[in-house]
């Protein structure tokens, strides 16, 4: 069997993925690179940093499993999202990668709405306009680094960068060009309009090609540098949030998905754009032609639970280490002794603001409904609840206009049941946990690089890789007690919304 190599090239390392063409994962191998903040606003990283990681992986990978790079049929990618890399005309980095956390162009962003007001911008591309986003860091570099501007060829993203080290071909993806803010939505295409408001010469941006599109060939340069065959194809790929809906089994309408980590987002595959009248989700290109991704992410869902477990649950650290075990489980544990509802403890968990479905930067966290008789096992448990009703909520903006019928739950928090069955009950439907929690991302970028190398035919592909562990029902007291906490849960929330700022 031909074999898959898959990078997933994300804010703290590399991760490289190899997959026999029937889905099944030899190994993997991750290699970390650094961060550079300055400060509160500017976040980067050397680009050269990743393309080492690259190199690395890949050899470690061919190494470790005795594997005839001539085996390797093509190697696609997941990179993460919403960066911007200027690169000069022969390819070289003319400074660090501004990366999706940088935050520095607030000026640039104001002057931008000022010329295309939000209403218009999130019409056309699908987006907010905020400093997040690459085109808003390409005016910063424009208006801070005019030399660098001037020399600018193109402005790309991780993947783009590895793909062009790796055949001399400088290309994006929809998905990414999405994340640059720049793209068209409907056309799949960059928006004049926009690209005009913000002062970018539409030059300094690639072409866009499908993620499944072969870029080119391994070059004798990077084969020397990866171990890679030149006859090794390399298949464009996605942002990660995209590749981790293909992974997740999301490739067709009705199948939804949500990912627990650090933040947390529920998306979903979609024939048609949904455009929320309040902004409240976004919608993403999909790797699938003609599919959108619509999608709503809140701040801080495995991340609130991570701050619980470092404050309230510092006993539970000292038990767990005690026991070899993780702090989680014990807390899991305890969640579980406690009756849905939690004794009428709601938590909003919104410690570092929050995107979706509030987008309030000011917004704050709240446990409402204490008394006397609260117990740690009812706090544990609200912890849970608050962050799957948010979820729920989420949820709802992006199931206005087309149904949804199957849910999968990924991600480190998936690894827990209740969580899973306060999911269920939230959602008011069936979870489905896959075999594989953690590598969704790495799974979509080998099925795009099986789809580029004619190994499969088409996107169906994934039911080879997304195996079903184990389906979790609602529990008929669990689900009538989510109803009505999260009618609660948006109630307190609108009730202190007032004094958050």
């Amino acid at each position: 069997m031909k074999l898959l190599l898959a990078h997933d090239i994300g804010t703290s390392g590399d991760k490289a993925s190899l997959f026999t063409e029937d889905g099944t994962q030899i190994g993997n191998y991750t290699r970390a690179y650094p961060l550079y903040q300055s400060s509160q606003f500017e976040v980067e990283q050397d680009p050269e940093d990743w393309w080492q990681a690259v190199c690395d992986s890949t050899r470690w990978l061919i190494n470790h499993y005795h594997i005839d790079p001539e085996e390797i049929a093509a190697v696609s990618f997941s990179g993460q999202m919403m960066g911007c890399l200027p690169l000069s005309s022969d390819g070289e980095p003319l400074m660090r990668a501004m990366i999706w956390a940088d935050q520095r162009a607030q000026r640039e962003t104001a002057r931008l709405e000022e010329a295309l007001p939000q209403e218009r911008f999130y019409r056309i591309s699908g987006h907010l306009n905020t400093p997040s986003y690459g085109i808003q860091k390409a005016m910063w570099i424009k208006e801070n680094r005019p030399d660098i501007y001037a020399e600018t060829w193109k402005f790309v993203n991780a993947k783009d960068y590895i793909v062009y080290r790796l055949t001399g071909i400088c290309r994006t993806d929809p998905s990414d060009a999405n994340g640059m803010d720049c793209l068209d939505l409907r056309a799949r295409t960059w928006s004049e309009e926009i690209l005009a408001a913000a002062g970018i010469d539409p030059q300094k941006m690639p072409e866009i090609v499908e993620a499944t599109h072969v870029v080119g060939m391994v070059t004798s340069e990077a084969a020397g540098q990866t171990g890679l065959s030149q006859r090794t194809k390399v298949v464009m790929g996605v942002g990660d949030g995209i590749s981790a809906n293909i992974g997740a089994g999301s490739v067709k309408p009705g199948r939804a998905y949500v990912c627990l980590g650090t933040s947390a987002w529920v998306a979903s595959t979609s024939e048609e754009i949904l455009m929320d009248s309040q902004r409240r989700n976004v919608c993403w290109a999909h790797a699938v032609p003609g599919m959108v991704a619509p999608n709503a992410t809140m701040q801080y869902a495995g991340g609130a639970y991570n701050w619980f477990k470092n404050t309230i649950g510092t006993e539970e650290i000292e038990k767990a280490r005690a026991l070899g075990t993780s702090p989680y489980v014990l807390l899991n544990e305890e969640a579980k002794r406690a009756a849905p509802g939690a004794g009428g403890v709601i938590f909003l968990p919104h410690l570092m603001g929050e995107r979706a479905p509030r987008w309030n930067p000011h917004a704050k966290g709240a446990y409402l409904g204490l008394t006397a008789s609260t117990t740690r096992e009812e706090l544990v448990r609200a912890t849970l609840e608050g962050i799957s009703l948010n979820l729920a909520l989420c949820l709802e903006v992006i199931n206005q206009r087309h149904d949804i019928t199957e849910m999968t739950v990924i991600g480190g928090g998936a690894k827990g049941d209740i969580w899973c069955q306060i999911l269920a009950d939230c959602f008011d439907m069936p979870v489905r946990i896959p075999t594989n929690l953690e590598d969704a991302g790495s799974m979509g970028a080998a099925i795009l690089a099986g789809i580029g190398a004619g190994i499969y035919e088409g996107f169906d592909a994934v039911d080879r890789f997304v195996g079903t562990d184990r389906i979790i029902d609602p529990d008929e007291t669990g689900r009538a007690m989510m109803r009505e906490h999260r009618i609660l849960l948006d109630s307190y929330y609108k009730a202190l919304e007032p004094f958050f700022k």
